[in-house]
Order: C-alpha cells, then sequence, then structure tokens
C-alpha cells in the first residue's frame, strides 16, 4: 500500500510551537478533502461488553468492575445475540466487542467460568462468541481484546474482518507510579506497539489511537502519532487513528484530574491529520465532545466512529450517543455529507486483507466505493427503487455543493479523470447538484424529446469458449448449468424471427452471440446475408468487438478488410458490448482471455474510419470502483472526439444472480440505484458534447428506474428488444420485450415527448411506427440444438493477444 508521507518527524515535533490553531487546521482540512472530499463516515454499531473483568487498573477508567459488581463474569452467546438481532432490526452493520484484557490471570471466576465453559481464554471464548455472531446474523465482529499473540490474532481473523487496539500513548513515563498506567502491565508502550505489530504482520485492517489529557505532553502525543505511522508505513495495516479526549468520571484515581481543553482537542485532530496525510482515516467521538461538532469536523476528521442506537458507550456510559438526525444536520453544517461505513475501511476489502469466507458477505453489503448499500434494490430484480433518491430527483432539489466549481468547466472543456471521479462520489446535495447539472444539458441538447427504437434481438449461439467472470449466458457444448441448454440457431430460425420483427413495425435487428469455437469469419458474413436476404430493408447492428476481432482473425484477414467485408453484405453498425470495464486492471479480473483494452479500442476506430459507426457501453456494478469508470469515459470519450463514431453511450448495470464471479463470491451485487443514476448523470457532463444521446436500459433497471434516469440526464430508452436473452439469462425479472405502447405510455407519464427512431436517430414513416403499435404478439422462438461444426482450424483459439 502507498504511504503518502506528509511530514517528516522533525516537521512533526515543529508543530507544538506553532502559535495559531487555525494555521495547522487550514492545511489539515485541505488534506482530509483531498482524500474523503465531502463524506464524513460512521459506523452504525452495536456495543457488546462480553466481559468487564480486566487484569489492568487504569486510573480513568470506570469499564472494568470486579467480579462482586458484576451480576455474571461473561456474557453468554444467547445474550449476545439478543443484542446483536436487536441491532439488526435498527440497521446495525457492525458488532463491537468491548472487553477487559486477560481477567483470567487476576481473577479466579473468569478462569473457572472458561473452563466450565469448555475454554482456555478469554480470547479463545471471544473467537467462538464472534463466530456465532457471523453464522446467526448479517453483523460483522469488530474485536478490541487488548494485546495478542500472533496465535490468537490468526484465530480471531476468521471471524472479524477487523480488529482495534488503543495505543493510547507511547510514553514510557505514563507507567511509573502515579501516573495512570501505574499497576497496568498491558499498557505498557512496549507491549502494545508489538500487538501493532503482529496486526500488521497478519495483515490485519487496525484500528488504533491516542487517548489525550491524561497527563502526557504534546511532544508526547506526537511521538505516539509517529510510532504509529511507523509501523503503518511498514505494514500498511492501520484503518484509522483515533483522537480522543478524556473525560473525568467519579469514584476514579483522576475524578478531579482536568479534562483536556477543546484547543487541545482539535490541535491534536489537526496535527494527526498532517502526520498521517490525506487518506488516513482521522476519528473523534462525537458523544465525548457534543458542543464542537462542527470545530472537530473543521480540524480535520473525516470520521465519527461507532454511534449506537441501541446500546450505550460503555467506556463513557455518561455520555450519550448523539441521535443520528442531529449528527447528520451537524455534518451538513459544515459542507460534508454523513454516511455510513462498515467496521472495514473500503480500501482493505480485498483478498488480500481478508480471509476468504469474510470476503463474500462483505463484497455483497458495500457499494463501489466500500461504503454500505443503504437499501436493498439491485438491478434486475423486481424491488422497487428507494423512494427517497427518486423523489430527490423528481424535485431537482437546489443546495450548495462544492462540486459546482467542477460542473461549471464541464461547459467549457473536457473534464479530467480526477473531476469525473469527484463527480461519481457525489452524496445528499452533492448528488442533487450532479443530476440536476446533467439533467439540464439534457434539456438543452435534447429538448422534450424521449427516443426508442423497435428492434428484434437475435442472439444466434450461446456456445461460447471464453469464460467471462460476470457472463451466465455463454455455455460451453455439454453446460446446462445456469439457465437453458446449448444452441445453435439455424439460418431458417433467423430468418423467421427477422421477418416476424419487420412485420411487426421493426427497423432494427441486434446479433450477438457467444464466440463459438467452430465459428470463423465467413459465418458473421453468412449470418448478415442471411438477415439481408430475408428483408433487405432492415437494419443490421450486429457484432461486438470481441466477434470483430474474432472473425477476422479466423479469416487471417485485416481487421479494417473484414469490417468492409461485413459493411458489403449489409452490417449497418456494431453494437458497443464487450467493453465492460475499459481498464484493463479490472478485465484481468471479469474477463482475462478476452479482447483487451486497446484491442476494443483499436476495432471501433477501425470500423469508424470504415464509415461503420457504432454504440458505447460500460458495464458497471461488480469489482470496479469509480476510478475505472473515470477512464473508461475518458477512453469513450477520447475515441469519439477523433472519429465521432459513437451514436450513443448506454450505461449497463451488473446483473449479478446468476454470474459466476457473484455466485464465487468475488463480486458485489450490482450497482446501487444511487451509483446508477450517477452512472447515467456523469455520463452524461462527462461526454458532453461530443456524444448527444444517453441511453438507459429498461430490461435491467426496470420501468420506474428508467423513469429517473430519463430526468438524469437520459434521452433515449433504447429498444424493445422482442426476445432479450443476455439478461434474462443472468437472472432480471424485467421481461423480454417493452411494447412500443408501454414504451410511449412511460414516456408520456414524464410529460415528454415520445419519438420512434431509427438505429442511426433519424425518424421512421407513419406506416412503420403504426406497424410497432398494433403489433401483435410474438410467437414462440425455436432455439436449434447445436451443429456438429467442425473446430476452427487454428492453431489455437483466439484470445486475447497479450494474454
Amino acid at each position: 500500500m502507498k504511504f503518502n508521507n506528509v511530514l517528516s518527524a522533525d516537521a512533526a515535533h515543529d508543530l507544538v510551537t506553532v502559535p495559531s490553531l487555525e494555521d495547522i487546521a487550514a492545511p489539515a482540512r485541505i488534506l482530509r478533502d483531498e482524500g474523503f472530499g465531502a463524506t464524513v463516515t460512521y459506523s452504525k454499531k452495536v456495543f457488546v461488553p462480553l466481559t468487564q473483568l480486566c487484569r489492568d487498573v487504569c486510573h480513568y477508567c470506570t469499564f472494568a468492575k470486579t467480579p462482586r459488581k458484576l451480576e455474571s463474569v461473561y456474557l453468554t452467546v444467547n445474550e449476545v445475540l439478543k443484542i446483536a438481532h436487536e441491532g439488526e432490526k435498527l440497521g446495525c452493520k457492525e458488532l463491537l466487542f468491548t472487553l477487559g484484557e486477560k481477567p483470567e490471570l487476576r481473577y479466579i471466576v473468569a478462569r473457572e467460568w472458561l473452563r466450565n465453559n469448555g475454554f482456555s481464554s478469554t480470547v479463545d471464548y471471544l473467537t467462538h462468541v464472534a463466530g456465532k455472531v457471523l453464522q446467526h446474523t448479517n453483523l460483522l465482529p469488530h474485536v478490541n481484546p487488548g494485546n495478542l499473540t500472533s496465535k490468537e490474532i490468526v484465530s480471531l481473523r476468521q471471524v472479524a474482518p477487523s480488529m482495534g487496539i488503543m495505543l493510547e500513548s507511547s510514553s514510557a513515563r505514563l507507567t511509573q507510579k502515579g501516573m495512570p498506567h501505574y499497576g497496568s502491565p498491558d499498557k505498557v508502550p512496549e507491549v502494545r506497539l508489538a500487538t501493532l505489530r503482529r496486526l500488521g504482520e497478519q495483515r490485519v485492517p487496525t484500528t488504533t489511537g491516542i487517548l489525550i489529557g491524561i497527563g502526557e505532553t504534546r511532544t508526547e502525543r506526537i511521538e505516539s502519532l509517529l510510532d504509529i505511522r511507523q509501523l503503518h508505513r511498514e505494514f500498511g495495516h492501520i484503518q484509522e487513528v483515533i483522537v480522543q479526549n478524556f473525560r473525568a468520571k467519579p469514584d476514579t484515581l483522576m475524578a478531579n484530574a482536568a479534562e483536556p481543553s477543546e484547543v487541545e482537542l482539535l490541535w491534536t485532530i489537526s496535527v494527526a491529520r498532517l502526520i498521517f496525510g490525506p487518506t488516513m482515516s482521522i476519528q473523534a467521538p462525537p458523544n465525548l465532545n457534543p458542543n464542537v461538532l462542527e470545530s472537530i469536523v473543521n480540524a480535520g476528521i473525516n470520521d465519527w466512529g461507532g454511534v449506537s442506537p441501541l446500546t450505550p458507550d460503555f467506556v463513557n456510559p455518561e455520555a450519550p450517543w448523539p441521535h443520528l438526525v442531529s449528527l447528520a444536520r451537524t455534518t451538513e453544517a459544515t459542507g460534508k455529507q454523513l454516511h455510513e461505513r462498515l467496521t472495514i475501511y473500503p480500501r482493505f476489502i480485498n483478498d488480500q486483507w481478508v480471509e476468504s469466507q469474510l470476503l463474500p458477505r462483505i463484497l455483497d453489503q458495500v457499494d463501489a466505493e466500500g461504503l454500505p448499500r443503504t437499501d436493498s434494490w439491485t438491478p434486475g430484480t423486481l424491488t422497487d427503487p428507494p423512494e427517497e433518491l427518486i423523489q430527490r430527483v423528481q424535485e431537482r432539489r437546489r443546495a450548495d455543493s462544492s462540486l459546482y466549481p467542477v460542473l461549471q468547466e464541464a461547459t467549457n472543456r473536457d473534464l479530467t479523470e480526477t473531476e469525473i471521479e469527484s463527480l461519481f462520489s457525489a452524496r445528499g446535495r452533492d448528488f442533487d447538484t450532479v443530476v440536476n447539472f446533467a439533467d439540464d444539458i439534457r434539456r438543452n441538447v435534447n429538448g422534450n424529446t424521449v427516443s426508442y427504437v423497435v428492434n428484434r434481438n437475435i442472439n444466434y449461439t450461446n456456445i461460447c469458449y471464453f469464460r467471462c467472470q460476470f457472463c451466465a449466458f455463454s455455455k460451453g457444448k455439454l453446460a446446462e448449468n445456469l439457465r437453458g441448454r446449448p444452441y445453435d440457431l439455424s439460418n431458417e430460425e433467423l430468418s423467421r424471427r427477422v421477418e416476424e420483427a419487420w412485420a411487426r413495425g421493426g427497423t432494427e435487428v441486434c446479433l450477438q452471440g457467444g464466440i463459438h469455437p467452430a465459428y470463423t469469419g465467413e459465418k458473421y458474413l453468412e449470418v448478415v446475408q442471411t438477415v439481408k436476404n430475408s428483408v433487405p430493408e432492415i437494419h443490421v447492428h450486429a457484432f461486438s468487438p470481441l466477434e470483430i476481432w474474432q472473425g477476422a482473425k479466423t479469416l487471417n484477414r485485416p481487421l479494417k478488410d473484414f469490417l468492409l467485408d461485413l459493411k458489403q453484405v449489409g452490417l449497418g453498425t456494431l453494437p458497443g458490448t464487450a467493453a465492460e470495464i475499459l481498464d484493463d486492471e479490472i478485465r484481468a479480473i471479469i474477463c482475462p482471455d478476452k479482447i483487451n483494452t486497446q484491442q476494443w479500442l483499436t476495432v471501433m476506430r477501425t470500423a469508424h474510419e470504415c464509415g461503420i459507426r457504432s454504440t458505447a457501453t460500460i458495464m458497471y456494478g461488480h469489482v470496479e470502483q469509480p476510478i475505472h469508470w473515470a477512464r473508461h469515459l475518458l477512453r469513450i470519450r477520447t475515441l469519439q472526439q477523433q472519429t465521432g463514431g459513437f451514436t450513443e453511450f448506454v450505461p449497463l448495470p451488473f446483473i449479478h444472480m446468476e454470474a459466476p464471479i457473484y455466485l464465487k463470491g468475488k463480486a458485489r451485487r450490482g450497482p446501487t440505484f444511487r451509483e446508477s443514476v450517477l452512472m447515467h448523470a456523469v455520463a452524461r457532463i462527462a461526454l458532453f458534447p461530443h456524444i448527444q444521446n444517453i441511453q438507459t436500459s429498461w430490461v435491467k433497471l426496470g420501468r420506474e428506474g428508467v423513469r429517473t434516469m430519463l430526468n438524469a440526464g437520459c434521452n433515449d430508452l433504447g429498444g424493445t428488444l422482442m426476445n432479450e436473452s443476455i439478461s434474462r439469462a443472468a437472472g432480471t425479472q424485467h421481461g423480454q420485450e417493452l411494447h412500443p405502447k408501454d414504451m410511449e405510455n412511460l414516456i408520456i407519464s414524464l410529460d415528454r415527448t415520445p419519438t420512434q427512431r431509427s438505429t442511426l436517430y433519424g425518424t421512421v414513416s407513419a406506416r412503420i411506427h403504426r406497424k410497432g403499435m398494433t403489433a401483435q404478439p410474438l410467437r414462440e422462438i425455436e432455439n436449434s440444438a447445436p451443429h456438429n461444426l467442425a473446430r476452427t482450424e487454428l492453431s489455437e483459439l483466439v484470445r486475447n493477444d497479450s494474454t
């Protein structure tokens, strides 16, 4: 992991003498905004005090109790699960285990309880209980058991995606007689730093931090932060640094000790940000400082830590959690947006940091930025999109936004990769601003018209020797798992479907199929000829760049010559599929043997040079992140500037239900609805003025979904399809055809004007329009059994040249 080294140790020490708080707070805010933008996070959690026995005697602590003050030595599994289920009902996603350290080394009752219940230690029991939480709830455990051996860390890593240990201070002076850590062997700095090192060695995403106001100096705080930074430089495992202020509590040795001032707290937060730079999460607990929350944000934090709607802060029971509505309002007053996070931070959600059995359930809960999904909607399902987001789009809410400068630039020049990525991170009022801006562009470019094309999808074979990890459509020669049997369409059935499409008002057939190992370029030429022989007037929109690449290679023809051959027999345009994500970092995961980014762009550039126009697509919501979306849009935009050959841009959300990569637990379950809205809106902005048409997919988003997209920058509903197979194979439930009457009624319901178009956005005759509006139901299709075709005569099957 790349570490951003902001300050040297000497420069950090110089901060002690900076006279003005604002002199360090201002650069701290800039760094925070660079790393986290307008988002401030928190974790919605339940706190479970597994045991309040502890062998240490910290002089400020009221959490630790003696046995005679406790009803039970440890919470039972059932007691823990009862709390967990209640938290789950309230929307919590994390269960934080708080507990005293190694009580069995001090108390006989702890040793006896553990022995009687079959456990060798408190950590052994903690591992067992955390496993039960994983088994019976959707909550993710986060454990704070204190110092750990490597063996204990390995055991806990199986049931907890993150762990925590507060360093508090690396000053040995605080362990001397009369100081707060005297008599607490587990608070010896070398001991705690050794545990932090072991956590790094075992690749555990780790929470740590410092406690201020317990007698340490500013210099000692800086030393503690630098010690943490040194370990993070070595292992990259620190996910957040907490700056927690001491609160005096009755019945402790420090009951009358002075608490740190507001200035000391804010100074330390800003110093932590300057020491750790833009990418480290810096946190301060909101319940300990309810009257200075805005100042805390302005000092450089990006996270409030855990906030529970159910359980108190057992470490600071006198300080209630702020209501989330109030916390959101306070955060927004600083120009930021409050959003949930999981116990594990986004950059650690991968197989390098998370055990294989935990990663699928984490991926299932997050969006492309690694933050929690906040509703149950996924593409292709009949679940209604979140009403709150639909209303935000419909109401065209106006608000101040930090993104205004970027958006204003979008009308004057092409946006950069970083600027486009920032638009994809928009939430709250920033989201409103992006969507409104995109729809203003749509209105200026396309007016009040929404177009659609009456077409028929014909997938002529589902046999494919590629094994793209997102695809549930393709089959091997004998594969019958997933949906449907392998087939290879006969020319007779192909002709029948084309003729039926024309009779029903169709002006286009869209032809795509699997990469059959026996097909050569001659087959693709034959398919086009069959269509044109059946209905010469119909437009042939056919073959992804992968099929074009395959056809040219199998005939040993130059790419341009093969495209001209296809054009000669009647090919009209190319669909822009097989793009997925135009970034080879992602293609190496989802389709490693397919054509790479440059090859896809080369096919499209060559087609445009041949006078064959095309669409452009993106498939989003699986393993990629917003940076990859930005790169994809930039590559589409650059090619469009060079050739002008793209007619439209079509966002295609990943349908997860039957996708192999999802079933293996290695992908998210499609984009969130917010991400889908932003994909259409940001595409409109980033591709302006080079691509004028942004299309939305009813078969993936459903009718309510595309209504929203049409108010977020889209002007086209795509095709009626007649027979949709690929998304249906992946699990979509939105049907195979949207009749022209339904298309137009949907558009009219938005007070927009429907218009049937041709593939190239020309007009169609009134006669053809009438045919579509009065079309009768389709005949049942017949998918022919695979032919006994000879394998293509190649030394090896055509795959990505770079593999």
